[in-house]
């Protein structure tokens, strides 16, 4: 383009002047020899002629003399006065200039003039050819604002200095546009200085600190910022340092190249200083990244690296180094994991969210109540509104009957509304309220990500533009590089601090979530409890709240997605123009689409939450009752319960998985769609548009980031959408009501210790009181017995007491603290002695003093670590007594005012419980001065109460002491009456020795529920023998001794040796009963993937894989067609483009799009059904296989655990696994991909490929070894949070009676805690992997770029724009396929963890070939030959060689010091053991070679304690539905319960809550008498199923049971001596022999063991004759 000329001529007079103009010139400067001293007036006066004259500008210059442009003081000032004038003369501008002594220009002096002559323009004259050097004097001028120079090229004439001219223009036009760039002198010294106090400015007026003035003071503070308590450095410190590095590397370049120039260095004190300065910045930069860790923070660092990394390692969590080099060297434990954070512990999370959570949940309450008045006042007008119609009157209705009609529909409708609703909307609000910050945080993190991500696709176009002009500079293409690399840095750190924040937020969440669960159910009233069962409220706090752990970790893509969905659009019209309305239209259609599937989803999620909750639920269920499904053969049914649920579960997940399909066929097919959409419209509009490499890879890379949010919005959505079902559930849960805490009033003021006043008592609001009209005054430090018939209301009473049932009227006042005992002994998973202690600190001789009163000592004694033995689950390692007597022993040492006793001494034998009354709750016992309530059916302790309490349906009947309730012949004169012979039997003299200490070590009691006498470590045994020694030394019975010590032989043990008996201090062996969990280490075998494909289907895997590579070959097909399309623009150019080509070329790149989509589609759906497969197969293998276990597997192992594995593990296998499958396949062709497509366009790039490769393959192994392990901790430290959330939940009423909420919560914060030490790491680690995997991909972009440019002269711009935009993709995907890789082996751990309870040891075969008769066994006869069992065969034997006859319907009675073997015996006949030796014949076969269901499905047994199951009566009594309805009847007549159950509302389809809560013990144990006769086995075994049961419901069962069963043979094994008074005969065992076997006359004559038994029960030979 030409350029206009001006032409400045220099004139001393008029005449010149006036040629010049005429001349053509553009600008005068007027100019003459001055003298010294000023201007001349004539100049002054030649100035105002020439301006007559002339109308071009004329500029004057000022220079007082010739010489060297130095100027002294007093001539400056002339030179001043000089301006002035010329300005007012009229000049338009005026020449000057001055140097320094060393020949730059006196930028002093220039400013003073410039200012002087304001708002003239000024030009430089020809001193600028005596400057030293022009280019710096030409950058000072410039900086100082002069527009013109005079120069002739610093030389002589112009002519000569025309090069140094050209010099100066080609360095000055732009300081970028030549081969060396640089930037100017004035930036380096002015911006670049003020950048790094600029921010440092800013932050400290961010911190509200004083806004200091020097750089040094701000430094200075910046150190005291640091040294706030517990920082080990400054963020802030180190980025002031670091900017100033990197600020200061710019005027570091430009003095060393100056001083190269010139060959010296003109400058000396400047250069040394700049230089020493720049070294104690990086010095300083450098001391700044490291933390400066006080003495104090050491301890705290050791526990907690975290505390003591200084901003670099943070932000690149390089502070975790240790435990991933640790977790890759050997596996990582629970005792490696670090402590936490104060800020993360649920300590510090729960009271926030309690904090917020009250406030909300109050708020909403009122709402709630709000809208719940405004419906009732619609309805109700509506209802008002009604008669007007019809007149009732005139139908003879009365106005009161209608009023009544209306007033009971209003209660219906009032009732109706609160049962449908809940106060809700307030949950979110709360975790909102409660994370606020951590959510700002993270959102700015993200916008700052979100923003730079387009800074890629416009260094990307550059590049490609640097490539396509040949004629740029190289600089330029290394720019680009490195700015690539910067930004994607930056993008890194960013993202990753994004992400650390929003997991450690899902985190958080998850836990307040789980803590709020934990504490509410706590708190929860009963009917909150009743509708949702212990699974359900387990769900609550693992699946829901997961699944908002969940969606908190992505929230922020609500605003983000669209943002960037925004900001893509607006670069691509800038791109494309309008053509990019096509692909928005293409998307906005997709909207619908997605919002169809999302609704459609949701639905499927809750059908399939719903069918998980119920097969979790029966699975509960049926791990808990085991060996009630073991003993009458009723797994099949149970089974085929669990798959029809699970096949309706899968049938849902089919649809699901469809659906999936289709929508992933939707996501992979819109980015092809919108591109395509957008190019065809683009190309097709007008001929004019080309597609250039810049426009069609720009647009990729905008298509791609576009691809993200387009592809996570409906994601989130969907997931957002389940979490609303979660949420409901969550405030449903958590919004219900409380216990009313008002019910038991603590009111000091009354004299009497329990004060009911006219209460009634209903355990739901709405429902009939139970207890009516109750009123009781029990005085301080009495024992108060309460009696009653079964249903009689004893046990709602206590739990009126306690507060747990509704009062409907009157009022409870209780004055002091009190202690409970249930019914059903409620024990803890710890050891014996904090069961007893249970909180209370421990004081030895009360301890003791306990112990002996609770008739424990003994037992502890063969305990292997005494009282620190561990208890399993549900005390599964204690007989029923002893389970009854540590509750009695933690109420005992409570030392609370008032206990409460619920039936504690019907689970023990007489003889027990009279020691027990006598020692401990009666008149001399040592709670003598306490208040006692018990709760009896043990008529022989009632002449030593204070007060006998009577109760008849739920009203007390009378209430009197003992005598006078007999006397007056009332409704407890009955009562006694019925039982008369018992009593006579029970009160017998108190001087038979009952004190004598031997006897008291010799006490038998019944056998647990759980009986399978799990093997016992060689120290019992030891002890054992040593026992039995001293005892037949004394001659009496074996000491009540816990029969069920499992203690697990670790593997490793494998040879251990017997310890002597001395060492049983050190090895405390036998303590641990329940083994830890066991958890593969190390890498997941390849086997175990191999399986999970096996369950699949090879078929179905091979096709998997083969569509989705052929779909990748596709896409890159389609990039590729792409690249070659885009180099048509050069082969085009000004030629008009074919519509020919570009149909094909649109055509082409369509079809392959489009291809892509089907074959997803179909990859998708072919998975759908394998992995579906392969959930089924794996479900049933485990079921399958975990019902045909033995029991003493369910001995030694915590039902949560396995609970675990039917419930996470299996919702992994279904859900998670089918997902990282698939992602991990698409991600590792992915990779591949984009490396095959770079080295394509830069081969050079091979060679970075192996060190890459090299670095990743580590990084991703240190990474997953400690990911993998990390994951297993936390599976692991999980089940602990629901096992004891169960037992918390199952021992409910004692945690509240003893008012120890507190501590059960603090308890629950520290496992949670332990499970977040592993959660936290596991977080932390995932993003120092990013971290790294990101900056390899950055390498991989930079490589890319680099190679591009070294190589760009035989490159195409289409290859580089191709190679360049997948390498921006590289980061991402190379990043998700470690993470998927990882995940994929986390996630498969689920398959190994279910594969390991499928392969667990099965019991012999349920039917073998060898079947007995239909009719076997006909004549019931037993047969025991030599027949010797021991549980485990390294153990020693438990039945040493039993040999007896018993024949066909025989009545046997079995008895037993606690140990014996008594329930031994019956194991062995249901073959729960096996025999070790000898055989037991029935009828003539021998029952080892059977079928286990063919020997249990002819045998019955009434166990102790009585198990039923949810669901139908019907289905209780008969799960196989063999039998018709008239047999169940007659069964439920015959076990007196015909009544009742005519009485329901539903009979027969009654529903039974979970473990038969609905239905009293006595009931439930009527239930199971009712199975057994149901069964009509002519063998038939008691398990003392009276044991629980009062004497009423004991009569009844006994008579049934004579009547019924007369023609079987009947196995009683006895805890009260009387109930096998009447048996043919009598085997009494003991140490697992039979000592005696005869009938029970022959017995006492004897004088044996028999006979010293029954004396102890009280039982003579004169009673045995009356009986």
């Amino acid at each position: 383009m030409a350029q206009s000329i001006l032409l400045e001529v220099c004139v001393d007079s008029v005449e010149s002047a006036v040629n010049a103009e005429r001349g053509g010139a553009g600008r005068l400067e007027l100019c003459s020899s001055l003298m010294e001293g000023g201007l001349t007036p004539s100049l002054a006066g030649l100035l105002q002629v020439v301006k007559q004259y002339i109308k071009i500008p004329v500029y004057v210059m000022i220079r007082p003399r010739g010489g060297d442009f130095l100027y002294s003081d007093q001539e400056v000032e002339v030179m001043k006065k000089d301006i002035e004038l010329m300005k007012t003369q009229g000049a338009d501008g005026v020449v000057v200039g001055a140097l320094t002594e060393t020949g730059g220009v006196d930028a002093g002096l220039c400013m003073e003039l410039i200012a002087a002559a304001r708002p003239l323009p000024l030009t430089f004259h020809r001193a600028f050819d005596m400057a030293y050097d022009p280019a710096v004097a030409l950058e000072t001028l410039i900086s100082l604002g002069f527009e013109r120079v005079l120069t002739s090229g610093c030389d002589s004439s112009a002519l000569e200095g025309l090069p140094v001219i050209k010099r100066l223009i080609d360095q000055n036009a732009s300081y970028l546009e030549r081969e060396d760039p640089d930037l100017p002198v004035c930036l380096e010294q002015t911006v670049l200085v003020w950048i790094p106090l600029g921010f440092l400015w800013h932050y400290l007026l961010f911190c509200d600190l004083i806004r200091f003035v020097f750089q040094i003071l701000l430094a200075l503070c910046q150190e005291g910022v640091r040294r706030k308590e517990g920082a080990v450095d400054s963020a802030s410190l180190f980025l002031f340092w670091l900017l100033l590095v990197i600020c200061d590397i710019f005027p570091f370049q430009t003095l060393l190249r100056e001083a190269l120039r010139l060959g010296e260095v003109r400058d000396v004190p400047r250069f040394s200083l700049f230089y020493i300065s720049f070294g104690l910045e990086v010095i300083a930069l450098i001391l700044s990244a490291l933390a400066d860790i006080s003495p104090e923070t050491k301890e705290l660092v050791k526990k907690n690296p975290e505390a003591g990394a200084a901003f670099l390692s943070r932000i690149t969590f390089n502070w975790i180094n240790s435990m991933v080099v640790k977790g890759y060297k050997t596996p990582l434990v629970q005792e490696d994991m670090w402590e936490l954070n104060e800020v993360d512990s649920t300590s510090y999370i729960t009271q926030r969210f309690n904090h917020h959570m009250k406030f909300e949940l109050g708020k909403a309450r009122i709402r709630f109540q709000k809208e719940l008045k405004d419906e009732l006042i619609k309805t109700q007008g509506k209802s008002m509104e009604a008669p007007s119609h019809s007149n009732g009157l005139g139908k003879g209705v009365s106005q009161d009957v209608l009023m009544m009609v209306r007033t009971f529909k209003y209660t219906k409708m009032c009732l109706h509304i609160l049962h449908q609703e809940y106060p809700n909307s307030w949950l979110v609000t709360t975790i909102y309220k409660t994370f606020k910050w951590l959510l700002i945080e993270s959102a700015f993190f993200k916008l700052l990500q979100d923003l730079l991500a387009f800074a890629s696709p416009q260094l990307l176009k550059l590049m490609i533009s640097f490539t396509q002009d040949k004629t740029s500079y190289a600089w330029e293409g290394y720019f680009y590089a490195v700015l690539l690399l910067v930004v994607a840095l930056l993008q890194s750190l960013f993202l990753q601090q994004y992400f650390q924040r929003c997991f450690v937020l899902g985190m958080k969440v998850r836990t307040a979530l789980m803590a709020a669960v934990y504490k509410k159910a706590l708190v929860m009233s009963n009917d909150n409890r009743k509708e949702s069962t212990v699974g359900e409220t387990v769900n609550l706090m693992s699946a829901d709240a997961q699944r908002f752990n969940d969606v908190t970790n992505f929230i922020h893509l609500l605003w983000s997605c669209p943002l960037q969905i925004i900001v893509s659009i607006v670069f691509l019209w800038l791109e494309l123009g309008p053509s990019t309305l096509a692909g928005l239209l293409v998307m906005v259609l997709m909207v619908p689409i997605n919002g169809f599937l999302a609704t459609k989803a949701r639905n499927f999620q809750i059908e399939n939450m719903k069918f998980k909750d119920k097969r979790m639920k029966i699975m509960n269920e049926m791990l808990n009752g085991i060996k009630i499904l073991k003993l009458f053969a009723w797994e099949p049914s149970f089974m085929a319960q669990v798959e029809d649920i699970r096949g309706e579960e899968l049938k849902v997940m089919r649809k699901f998985a469809y659906l999936t399909s289709v929508s992933t066929f939707i996501f992979t097919c819109a980015p092809a769609l919108v591109s395509l959409a957008t190019f065809a419209v683009f190309v097709g509009v007008s001929s004019d548009n080309i597609l250039t490499a810049e426009k069609a890879f720009t647009s990729i890379s905008l298509f791609n980031i576009l691809r993200f949010p387009l592809a996570m919005l409906p994601m989130l959505i969907a997931s957002i959408v389940q979490t609303t079902v979660s949420k409901k559930r969550l405030e449903k849960f958590l919004g219900g009501d409380d216990l009313d805490s008002d019910i038991v009033r603590h009111d000091p003021s009354f004299n009497s210790a329990i004060n009911i006043s006219d209460g009634s008592f209903a355990w739901e609001k709405d429902s009939e009181p139970l207890l009516k009209n109750v009123s009781l005054d029990i005085k301080p430090g009495r024992l108060v017995a309460v009696v009653g018939a079964v249903g009689s209301g004893k046990s709602s009473l206590m739990s009126a007491l306690l507060g747990e049932m509704h009062s409907t009227k009157g009022f409870i006042n209780i004055r002091g603290s009190l202690a409970f005992v249930p019914q059903q002994a409620w024990i803890q998973n710890a050891t014996l002695r904090d069961n007893i202690l249970f909180g209370s600190p421990y004081e030895e001789q009360r301890f003791e003093d306990i112990l002996e009163a609770c008739a424990l000592g003994p037992d502890l004694k063969l305990l292997s670590a005494g009282d620190l033995t561990e208890i399993g689950e549900k005390g599964i390692n204690l007989s029923g007594g002893q389970k009854q007597r540590v509750s009695l022993a933690r109420a005992a040492y409570s030392q609370a005012d008032i206990l409460l006793l619920d039936d504690p001494l019907s689970a023990v034998d007489s003889h027990v419980g009279k020691h027990l009354f006598d020692n401990v709750i009666g008149p001399k016992g040592i709670l003598k001065n306490k208040t006692r309530v018990l709760v009896t059916h043990g008529i022989s302790f009632l002449p030593y109460v204070d007060e006998v309490v009577v109760l008849v349906n739920g009203q007390v009947s009378e209430v009197g002491s003992y005598q006078s309730l007999r006397a007056s012949k009332g409704a407890f004169s009955d009562f006694l009456d019925t039982y008369a012979k018992e009593q006579s039997n029970q009160t017998h003299s108190k001087e038979d020795g009952y004190q004598d200490i031997e006897d008291l070590e010799t006490i038998p009691e019944r056998d647990d529920a759980q009986a399978d006498s799990p093997p016992e470590d060689a120290v019992s045994f030891t002890l054992k023998r040593e026992n039995s020694i001293r005892r037949s030394q004394r001659g009496t019975g074996s000491s009540s001794h816990s029969k069920y010590i499992i203690v697990l032989i670790f593997r490793l043990r494998k040879n251990s040796t017997l310890k002597p008996t001395e060492d049983i201090g050190e090895t405390k062996k036998g303590q641990k009963l329940i083994e830890k969990e066991t958890m593969e280490t190390g890498k997941v075998k390849f086997s175990v993937y191999l399986q999970y494909l096996r369950a699949m289907g090879w078929w179905y895997t091979f096709w998997i894989i083969f569509i989705y590579f052929i779909q990748n070959v596709a896409f890159i097909g389609q990039n590729l067609w792409l690249s070659d399309w885009t180099n048509d623009a050069a082969a085009y150019y000004n030629i008009t483009y074919p519509s020919q080509k570009r149909d094909t070329r649109v055509g082409v790149f369509g079809a392959l799009g489009l291809a892509q989509g089907i074959l997803v589609f179909l990859g998708t759906l072919l998975l759908a059904n394998a992995s579906v497969n392969a959930s089924r197969i794996l479900h049933s293998r485990l079921l399958n296989n975990i019902l045909r276990v033995p029991m003493l597997f369910f001995d030694t192992t915590p039902i949560g655990r396995v609970v675990n594995r039917f419930a996470k593990d299996i919702f992994t296998v279904d859900e998670a696994i089918p997902q990282s499958f698939r992602s991990w396949i698409l991600c590792l062709l992915g990779v591949l991909g984009t490396l095959f497509v770079i080295c394509l366009a830069t081969p050079f790039f091979t060679i970075i490929i192996v060190p890459l490769a090299v670095i990743y393959f580590f990084v991703q192994r240190f990474y997953v070894a400690t990911s993998r392990q990390l994951r297993r901790l936390d599976s692991v430290s999980r089940s602990p949070i629901y096992s004891h959330f169960g037992e918390t939940v199952s021992g409910l009423s004692v945690i509240r009676a003893y008012n120890h909420q507190e501590r059960f919560l603090k308890h629950n914060e520290v496992t949670i805690d332990e499970n977040l030490k592993s959660v936290y790491p596991w977080i932390v680690s995932n993003r120092w992997l990013a971290i790294r995997l990101e900056f390899l991909g950055n390498l991989v972009v930079f490589f890319a770029a680099l190679f591009a440019v070294i190589s760009r002269d035989s490159l195409e711009s289409g290859l580089v724009g191709l190679s360049i935009s997948y390498a921006l993709n590289v980061t991402q995907t190379l990043n998700w396929l470690v993470r998927m890789t990882s995940e994929l082996e986390t996630n498969i751990v689920a398959v190994e963890r279910v594969s390991e309870y499928s392969e667990l040891e099965n019991e012999a075969p349920w039917v073998t070939q060898d079947r007995p008769s239909e009719k076997w066994p006909e004549a019931g006869r037993l047969q025991f030959v030599d027949y010797k069992v021991r549980y485990r065969p390294e153990l020693d034997l438990v039945l040493k060689g039993i040999s007896c006859d018993i024949g066909s319907t025989e009545k046997i009675g079995i008895v037993g010091r606690t140990g014996a073997g008594k329930s031994s015996l019956t194991n062995c006949l249901f073959r729960i053991i096996e025999a070790a030796d000898g055989h037991i014949l029935i009828d003539d076969v021998d029952i080892s070679k059977i079928g286990l269901h063919d020997l249990r499905n002819r045998l019955t047994i009434i166990p102790q304690d009585p198990v039923l199951f949810s669901g139908t009566l019907r289905m209780n009594l008969d799960p196989f539905d063999k039998f018709s309805d008239e047999e169940l009847w007659r069964v439920l007549e015959l076990s007196h319960l015909k009544d009742y159950v005519a009485g329901l509302k539903e009979e027969l389809q009654h529903e039974v809550a979970e473990g038969g809560e609905n239905l009293s013990v006595g009931q439930r144990q009527l239930l199971c008498l009712a199975r057994a006769l149901l069964r009509k086995s002519r063998i038939l075994i008691l398990d003392e199923a009276t044991a629980a049961v009062d004497l009423e419901t004991d009569d009844l069962i006994q008579t049934t049971i004579r009547k019924e069963f007369s023609h079987c043979t009947v196995l009683t094994i006895a805890h009260r001596l009387h109930s096998i008074m009447d048996s043919s005969r009598v085997m009494v065992l003991d140490a697992g022999q039979i000592v005696e076997f005869d009938s029970p006359s022959n017995l006492m004559e004897k004088r044996g063991h028999f006979y010293s038994m029954a004396k102890d029960a009280g039982i003579t030979a004169e009673s045995l004759t009356s009986l």
